[in-house]
């Protein structure tokens, strides 16, 4: 039994919430009591959209306010340069997955868009399995989802196929392991980069097992291919490539009409908000306040570091808040936190996730509140958003299980996981 104590204010869900203790029971016998005097107490975040190998290719040269037709190459560039390889793959994700803890993040979902062209269904389930044990290593949940960017349709799917059997326990339901540590999904990177074949192919094998899809869409640049390649934008032919579910959740919307609002709303398709990238990129603002009053359930994601150099979601949830401003009413910071909990955990098919109540997975944040940066802040919860940028919690707890104590890792040496990310690009540099 773990038991937190003394919270100032505890968010049981963006709805709900009051003061005092609270009681994770995650089956152990051992008890387990953590000091919370002068702090707030929320569920654990859930990144609902990441691309962790990014971790390792930050701040890149020509990846800064350029066109997305010239980012895209530029980072396939320097993955190419670096090489494909379970050990690389495990360090970014290490790194990236320690960061998310560190500021808050119990629940990532890594996109994996980027394979090897010649890499066989087995060496891809070696690839995917570096990211797992990493993320599971560290004590987090991760969401693998098995992505195209270019792939063959039929390869794509054989490897989908694999890490399937490969990872997951046989007792899985859903692609969910029983334990929830693991999730996996399918996806293409969007329709400016698989053809209706792979969208197709992945998309049977989601049927076959039950798993969420997802994909992003309407960007600047994907929306300008589709128009150019097909004539038509990237909702219409996710509609007709059967992509339009409420199984699918879609990232970014930057550009999107009323029409396709309610299109997205109708299908019962969810959404990942990621200002993070999108903002600092030039891609646009999803209209989160249109896509909230219309239906669609938003989550929040940070996308990678080839785009947005941070995996602080909390950070974002602040950027989101801010810049809703601009395209629609202000998003109120409770309804922010609760996009970077239950509307991820929603979009993610995980009804566990993302709050405090009953049934819940057993992950929470311990937000210290009492310092300098919060002084004169009348409204603990919403100063979590509106103050002190960059925050990062006292304690985080994953299942019960305390991962981060008194702002370090518990089940690793920061410093140490960066050093080896450091020495393996100095191996082969961008």
């Amino acid at each position: 039994m773990l038991t937190v104590t003394g919270a100032l204010r505890v968010l049981i869900d963006p709805r709900t919430e009051r003061d005092g203790d609270l009681a994770i029971d995650d089956g152990s016998a051992d008890a387990t009591t953590l000091d919370a005097s002068g702090c707030v107490v929320t569920p654990g975040l859930v990144n609902a959209h990441h691309h962790l190998l990014q971790t390792a290719f930050r701040t890149l040269p020509g990846t800064r306010g350029v066109p997305m037709a010239d980012w895209l190459p530029a980072m396939a560039g320097a993955y190419s340069r670096v090489g494909h390889d379970p050990e690389l793959y495990g360090l970014a994700a290490a790194a990236g997955a320690a960061e998310g803890l560190l500021s808050g993040v119990t629940t990532v979902a890594d996109h994996h868009l980027n394979w090897p062209a010649d890499a066989t269904a087995e060496d891809s389930v070696a690839l995917a399995a570096a990211t797992v044990d990493a993320v599971r290593g560290l004590g987090g949940r991760l969401v693998f989802v098995r992505g195209s960017a270019g792939d063959d349709p039929d390869r794509a799917g054989e490897s989908a196929e694999a890490i399937l059997s490969g990872l997951l326990h046989d007792d899985a339901v859903g692609g969910v392991d029983p334990d929830g540590r693991l999730q996996i999904a399918v996806g293409p990177a969007g329709v400016h980069s698989d053809g209706e074949a792979t969208f197709r192919a992945l998309g049977e094998v989601a049927a076959r097992h039950g798993l969420r899809r997802r994909t992003q869409a309407n960007e600047q640049v994907d929306t300008a291919i589709a128009l150019e390649r097909y004539g038509e934008r990237p909702l219409d032919l996710l509609e007709e490539w059967g992509w339009l579910a409420p199984d699918v959740t879609v990232a970014h919307l930057c550009d999107v009409t009323d029409d396709e609002v309610a299109r997205l709303a109708a299908a019962g398709v969810t959404a990942t908000h990621a200002p993070g990238c999108d903002v600092p990129m030039g891609w646009g603002i999803a209209p989160v306040a249109r896509l909230i009053a219309a239906g669609v359930p938003v989550g929040l994601g940070t996308s990678g570091g080839g785009s947005n150099d941070a995996g602080h979601l909390l950070a974002d949830a602040r950027l989101a808040m801010q810049v809703s401003a601009l395209v629609g009413p202000q998003l109120p910071a409770r309804q922010v936190l609760g996009m970077a909990t239950e509307g991820s955990a929603i979009g993610l098919g995980r009804p566990e996730l993302g709050h405090l109540g009953a049934g819940s997975a057993g992950d929470l944040c311990v937000w210290d509140v009492s310092g300098v940066a919060d002084a004169g802040v009348a409204d603990p919860v919403a100063g979590l958003l509106w103050a002190s940028p960059g925050r990062r919690p006292r304690h985080v707890v994953v299942g019960g299980r305390v991962v981060v104590r008194d702002g370090r890792l518990v089940t690793a040496d920061e410093d140490e996981l960066a050093a080896r990310l450091r020495e393996r690009l100095a191996r082969t540099p961008v």
